[in-house]
């Protein structure tokens, strides 16, 4: 059904504009007051009212609780028995066995399993499917990407005391785990409250730290056992040695005694190449290097004072302060002291003597890191004070190259493991610099904040692209490079050759230079002393010394007035003589003056 309605309206009035007028007003309404509801209300006196042209909008902040993961796991040691046979016992499970094995379709069902197995193993072994073919030629072209460095993961100390990350330690296997040694180096400023712990952290867990370890003393250095995994050896502040077993808990396994052990903070501990893969040896600033079998760590097998002299005196021994070993190189190793000098040793030596084989000077402050490069073991880098340096055993006086002097402070780097010209440094204003020699020399190629506070240990994992920084505040920094810097470019290893190769032939001849101009001084030197030995007694005193020079003086004081008296004499019977002349010749003029009268 179709709703129609109808407007009508005047055709004069379509159209027609509005026309206003003014008029008086009109009361349409008049509302008395009702006392009565004054009760409802409440007087408000004054009443001030603001008022804003804006919109009024309100700040509010919402933080999500931290969501904290932990790993768990579950070893399935034995099962699958019946509710009626213990395991624990040998002779039902010996019995439930034989009953199995009795069984046809136990039988049975191995056969058809063997088959099969034995046709896996068959293929197993003769195709590996994880073979790589082209290993060792793993070069990549060289690609325009920039350097770069992003931030993976940031783990921080725990404990509300924080502490400086001296140490940290990639696990061996997969370098899935960072084992960060924690203390505090400031001389006499640790507090009592301050913890001891150190952790193991899983790289993908910043939250919580896998494991705790617990020494009983704070760890200055800690390194994996690169033949078993589960072992750690670390360095005290006490000067003790400690290793744990992560299978046997927190605390150590065992510690070397006080009295066998270092006398200050172990600063460095390495692992040794060995059969037993137990053997490590570490430094200190005491001035001793020392050997150890942690399967008996009531003292080292062997010592080593770093005397210059080769006295062996404790109480002229450099301080040790970074080690360096060579797998390549079993019988030698070399120390970075806090005199600034690298000390190069032999192990196998016959003597004490002849193990500090020589030293290698040019630096102005301890040395905190010392470290071969892994594709050329003839040439190390040290880092200390302001500089970087590159070494060739074969120079001992100088460096074959070094970087530029900084305005922070270096406090540790290390080569790439997988790029022989690419090494890394850390500095005091919490920069990471990297630097690649046969791109530039002068500069860094990247320079990254990697925080605010002061950056004092650096390790890189082994297949270069990760590498951990530890501050001072105790939060270890989890980087990640660009491919570029961890990829091995084309011809890099015959270019790196060739440059250290050139930049040591040049050190060698100026080396060489340097040594002849000193024989030339020393020749000059050894003739002007010859020469003054002639003339001056060596063995006179000093009384002798002055006497005979006041007697030399007086002589040549008296010598000059003789000389005077003397010129003086002269020339007063010049004077005489010129005056008998004058009067023989006025005699003479006047005697002929009375001749010529005469006649």
């Amino acid at each position: 059904m179709e709703i129609v309605y109808v407007y009508t309206k005047k055709r004069s009035e379509f159209g027609r504009q509005c026309n206003f007028s003014d008029r008086p007003a009109e009361l349409h309404v008049d509302i008395l007051p009702d006392p009565s509801l004054a009760v409802n209300f409440i007087e408000r006196n004054p009443c001030d009212t603001p008022t804003q042209c804006t919109q009024e909008m309100s700040e509010h902040e919402v933080n999500t609780e931290r969501f904290e993961s932990e790993t768990r796991g579950i070893n399935h040691v034995e099962g699958g028995w019946p509710k009626d046979v213990n395991p624990q016992e040998m002779e039902q499970t010996i019995r439930y066995r034989k009953k199995v094995e009795k069984d046809e379709n136990y039988v049975n069902t191995i056969m058809q399993l063997g088959s099969a197995m034995e046709h896996c193993i068959k293929q197993n072994n003769a195709i590996d499917i994880y073979e790589e073919y082209y290993e060792e030629e793993e070069i990549l072209e060289e690609t325009e990407e920039q350097p770069s460095a992003k931030t993976i993961n940031v783990f921080r100390d725990p404990n509300e005391i924080k502490r400086t990350a001296t140490g940290l330690s990639w696990h061996p296997d997969g370098s899935r785990k960072l084992a960060v040694a924690y203390s505090s180096l400031e001389f006499q400023r640790a507090t009592k409250d301050m913890s001891f712990d150190s952790y193991i952290w899983d790289i993908e867990n910043p939250n919580k730290p896998e494991m705790v370890l617990k020494p009983v003393s704070p760890l200055v250095c800690l390194e994996y056992n690169p033949k078993d995994s589960h072992i750690l050896v670390g360095g005290c502040y006490n000067g003790q040695i400690a290793y744990w077993d992560t299978r046997k808990g927190s605390h150590p396994v065992e510690m070397s005694t006080i009295e066998h052990s270092h006398r200050d903070p172990v600063y460095k501990v390495i692992w040794l190449q060995s059969k037993t893969g137990t053997d490590a040896f570490s430094a200190s600033t005491d001035g001793q290097v020392l050997w150890w079998d942690i399967r008996k760590l009531n003292e080292p097998t062997e010592r080593l004072v770093l005397d210059p002299t080769k006295k062996g005196n404790l109480d002229n021994a450099l301080g040790a302060i970074s080690l360096e070993f060579e797998t390549t190189m079993p019988t030698k190793f070399m120390v970075g002291t806090e005199q600034g000098l690298v000390v190069s040793c032999n192990r196998k030596a016959k003597t004490p003597a002849e193990k500090i084989v020589c030293t290698y000077s040019g630096h102005h402050g301890p040395i905190y890191s010392l470290q071969r490069n892994p594709f050329f073991p003839k040439n190390f880098l040290t880092v200390a004070d302001w500089t970087a340096r590159i070494w060739s055993e074969d120079i001992k006086e100088s460096s074959i190259m070094w970087t530029k002097y900084h305005m922070a402070y270096l406090t540790d780097g290390c080569w790439s493991p997988v790029r022989p010209s690419v090494f890394f440094t850390i500095k005091m204003d919490g920069t990471l610099d990297v630097w690649d020699f046969l791109f530039k020399q002068n500069d860094p190629t990247l320079s990254i904040k990697v925080c605010d506070e002061a950056l004092y240990s650096l390790q890189v994992q082994d297949n270069g692209r990760f590498l951990a920084c530890g501050s001072q505040q105790g939060t270890a920094t989890l980087l990640e490079i660009s491919s570029g810097l961890c990829s091995l470019q084309r011809n890099e290893k015959a270019l790196a050759t060739a440059m250290f190769e050139r930049e040591t032939k040049r050190e060698k001849i100026l080396e060489a230079r340097h040594r002849e101009m000193r024989l030339k001084e020393r020749s000059r030197s050894e003739q002007g002393k010859e020469e003054e030995s002639k003339e001056v007694d060596t063995g006179e005193s000093a009384e002798d010394l002055i006497a005979r020079a006041e007697k030399e003086f007086f002589e040549v004081v008296e010598a000059e007035v003789k000389k005077r008296e003397k010129e003086e004499e002269k020339s007063k019977v010049n004077m005489e003589k010129d005056v008998c002349e004058e009067k023989e010749t006025t005699l003479k003029v006047y005697c002929f003056q009375a001749s010529e009268l005469s006649l």
